[in-house]
């Protein structure tokens, strides 16, 4: 059981505390501002992934180059995460919130700006810097301004947009790149981010926390060193390999550096930046393992997706986007509805029904996609997955949040946002590499009377298949047909290893999720009597 210090209330006069509650129009303009933060800080994560042709061209780079202007942001936002929602605790979450804006508004102009790859390069780090200050924040903000009756509704609209912002965010950049250029794909987040920096000035108070303990610097710098080697692995091991030097050198310190993160934690006991005790109750266990795989097997699906769309289906970046809308839309609204549903029936009883319902629809689609059923044939199953995701999300955020008490809020919503990252990086290498290995193994049967340069490169994907069968003479239609079949054979291995992992989740969650509705404590007498043992 926690035993972390009550806090003592900040004297600022612009603090929550010194304003009083707001009032229910003040609510609805704080959360409309932090969501529209957070969305900007999405749009940017999923953004660039519909221009890799056209950053490759234009500053004339490697594809292992564009994958670092696009990795590069979600690692500095990964691991910077727990320490500035730390921070943001202490010295005050305006401020913290308004500085993110500012550095994320300034450094997504220059990278719509820049003139080199080194430059774009450093502006996307300086990027994920920023987004790091934001997101912590926006949910921190929520949990700390609205009263227990409303938290959980405003916690299901942050985690609609968390959950579908980025698809939206996707298709509104693909629409961009298609009537316009890969630059104006940094005038929306930038938009969004001057439009939120406004409303935050006039609308959202002020809050922080005084600690009696001083600022855990070795817990955040081993937790950042933790991070970047993890992710780094993820990464860049299905790019390098996963034996390769660099690969296993960062495998190596990312262990070492989590290991070292928890035993100085646990010897840090209450003035610990992330009390680890925490992990035995119930709400903080449940929730991150929920978020770690529900997120892992949504991005692994979204690896699967757009390929099967583009290459099997033949359709644009724009239309192929466009298709994962219903989705998105269901995944919204069924976060928004959670909160409600969680209040009936419990959290644990809403998250397992999410879990099941998410685990069907993966089910529906391994069972019923084929090369001639085209979109109709995942679509059910896409639907039952934007409904489960999105009925598990909130009730896990809710629980993590509710874990933590009030001076820990920042640290709360930090760690919300690094599991969602760590699951959404590790479906993306684990489910991509199923897909592949599932991919070569099925097309090597289907080559028979290829020339073998086709089929060697044939091999190495079904985009590089469609791309090989123009100079494969007769053997074109075949060879397209062969690379659909087996793009579609790869697909169901992958996505039968998520239906496992949800099995898994869905047993977990009915022996050891939250057993009741919970709120955001503000000591830590609230934060004991909120959990189960």
């Amino acid at each position: 059981m926690s035993t972390n210090q009550p806090a003592q209330a900040s004297a600022d006069p612009s603090s929550a505390a010194g304003e009083g509650m707001p009032d229910a129009h003040q609510r609805r303009t704080i959360l409309t501002a932090v969501c529209i933060a957070l969305m900007a800080v999405i749009a940017s994560v999923s953004g660039l992934n519909v221009a890799q042709p056209d950053l490759a061209v234009a500053f004339d780079a490697s594809q292992s180059t564009i994958l670092w202007i696009i990795n590069i942001y979600t690692l500095s936002l990964a691991a910077l995460l727990l320490p500035l929602g730390a921070i943001g605790d202490r010295f005050g979450r305006k401020p913290m919130l308004l500085t993110g804006l500012t550095v994320f508004g300034l450094a997504g102009a220059a990278a719509g700006l820049a003139p080199s790859a080194e430059v774009m390069l450093a502006a996307r780090l300086f990027s994920g810097v920023g987004a790091a200050m934001i997101m912590p924040i926006t949910l921190a903000v929520i949990t700390s301004t609205f009263p227990d009756e409303e938290r959980g509704r405003a916690i299901g609209v942050w985690t609609g947009v968390a959950g579908g912002g980025g698809i939206l965010g996707m298709f509104l950049s693909a629409a961009l790149v298609d009537v316009a250029s890969w630059r104006w794909l940094f005038v929306l987040p930038v938009a969004l981010g001057v439009v939120a920096l406004t409303m935050t000035l006039r609308s959202v108070p002020n809050s922080r926390e005084t600690s009696g303990h001083t600022f855990d610097t070795v817990g955040a710098l081993t937790s950042i060193v933790a991070v970047v080697g993890l992710i780094f692995v993820l990464q860049e091991g299905p790019e390098r390999g996963w034996t390769a030097p660099a690969t296993l050198l960062s495998l190596a310190v990312g262990l070492v550096a989590a290991i070292g993160f928890v035993a100085w934690e646990l010897r840090r006991r209450d003035a610990a930046l992330l009390d680890m005790r925490l992990f035995g109750e119930r709400g903080l266990a449940g929730g991150s393992i929920t978020l770690l795989a529900v997120f892992g097997v949504q991005a692994g699906i979204f690896v699967v997706l757009f390929p099967f769309f583009q290459a099997v289906l033949g359709w644009s970046g724009l239309l192929s986007t466009l298709a994962l809308m219903p989705m998105a839309v269901l995944m919204m609204t069924a976060s928004g509805l959670a909160p409600r549903l969680a209040s009936r029936v419990g959290p644990k009883a809403t998250m397992a029904t999410g879990i099941l319902l998410a685990g069907a629809g993966l089910a529906l689609m391994a069972s019923v996609v084929s090369v001639d059923g085209g979109y109709l044939s995942v679509l059910p199953g896409m639907l039952a997955m934007g409904i489960g995701m999105g009925l598990s999300m909130t009730p896990s955020t809710e629980a993590i949040t509710g874990s933590l008490p009030s001076e820990h809020q920042g640290v709360a919503s930090a760690l919300n946002d690094v599991t969602r990252e760590f699951g959404t990086a590790l479906g993306v290498a684990l489910l991509g590499a199923l897909l592949s290995s599932g991919y070569r193994n099925a097309i090597d049967s289907r080559l028979d009377g290829v020339p073998q340069g086709a089929a060697d490169t044939a091999r190495e994907g079904v985009a590089n298949a469609i791309e090989a069968a123009n100079g494969a003479g007769s053997h074109a239609r075949a060879l397209v047909r062969a690379a659909q079949e087996s793009f579609v054979d790869g697909w169901q291995q992958a996505m039968w290893a998520g239906v496992a992992v949800m099995a898994v989740l869905f047993v977990y969650v009915l022996a050891r999720g939250p057993q009741r509705p919970i709120s955001a404590p503000v000591n830590e007498a609230e934060a004991a009597a909120a959990m189960d043992p």
